[in-house]
């Protein structure tokens, strides 16, 4: 059952990372354009001149974080960010989205329009000092993830409904075509931010649906854990031993929005996820 982790209202919560050097729980709102730290008593937020979506750590105090235009590494005791690389930093049409640290140290990180327009975005890889571009014509880049095998990494199109996985070379790039892990078109459900557990089932948040899914390596369906707020945006494994399930949601566009909306919630999740990977620059 769900609890409430950070009571905090989100217009768009996205992007949870759980630090596995801090032990604290990281996430964002992006149309705020904040981030936000908590160890479940104590809150901290900083605030930036345009949307942040998505980070992975790279040591103590140190993350990696994806904006509307650029990676850049921010120090959390400063509260200062240094440019690390350009992210469609001339395309206006765009922000980022959904990202995720690969067993490499490599970053993948997905982009959209700030208006949901059709195949405006993309999906690349920031590695070894450059940014690459894996998939393009992507409207709602999301469900970035990888097997703990490091063999496979996964990824959607959330106005498609249904969540890809592709093959991964020796370098942690795409090796061949995607190719279909699970349709949820025709349930209509909505995939979003997504993480895959130690055993490989892969987690995805269901927007619009009230829950998180899990499905198994083969894409079957295993079970869901509801969530207090309708708009569930995206899942971390976290805690000592992460076994516990943290949850972003989003009030955006809910008219009138309930009174847990944008909350980040907090699950059992009975199994154990994985350490979130460090990014190397």
């Amino acid at each position: 059952m769900s609890r409430i982790f950070s009571s905090t209202k989100c217009t768009l919560g996205e992007g949870p990372l759980w630090h596995p050097v801090e032990q604290v729980l990281y996430w964002f709102d992006i149309i705020g354009k904040r981030l936000y730290r908590s160890d479940g008593t104590n809150e901290q937020s900083w605030d930036f001149d345009e949307y942040v979506s998505a980070a992975g750590w790279i040591d103590s105090g140190q993350l990696l974080i994806a904006s509307e235009t650029a990676l850049s590494v921010f120090d959390t005791a400063s509260g200062e960010s240094s440019f690390v690389h350009p992210l469609e930093f001339d395309n206006p049409v765009t922000r980022s989205n959904d990202g995720r640290a690969d067993p490499w140290g490599g970053f993948w990180i997905g982009t959209m329009g700030k208006n949901a327009e059709p195949g405006a975005g993309a999906i690349y890889r920031y590695y070894d000092g450059a940014l690459t571009r894996l998939f393009d014509k992507i409207t709602i880049s999301n469900a970035i993830c990888f097997a703990p095998d490091h063999r496979h990494a996964f990824y959607t199109d959330t106005v498609k409904r249904k969540i890809l996985r592709v093959a991964l070379d020796d370098d942690g790039f795409p090796a061949g075509k995607p190719d279909l892990f699970t349709d949820l078109s025709a349930e209509g459900l909505n995939p979003d931010g997504a993480v895959v557990d130690a055993d490989g089932n892969l987690w995805v948040a269901q927007w619009g649906a009230a829950r998180v899914a899990c499905y198994g390596p083969d894409g079957g369906f295993l079970r869901a854990i509801d969530v207090p707020g309708e708009q569930a945006s995206c899942p971390a494994f976290g805690g000592a031993d992460l076994s516990m399930l943290y949850i972003t949601t989003a009030a955006e566009g809910l008219d009138p929005a309930g009174k847990s909306d944008g909350m980040t919630f907090a699950a059992p999740s009975g199994t154990k996820g994985q350490k979130e990977h460090r990014v190397i620059l």
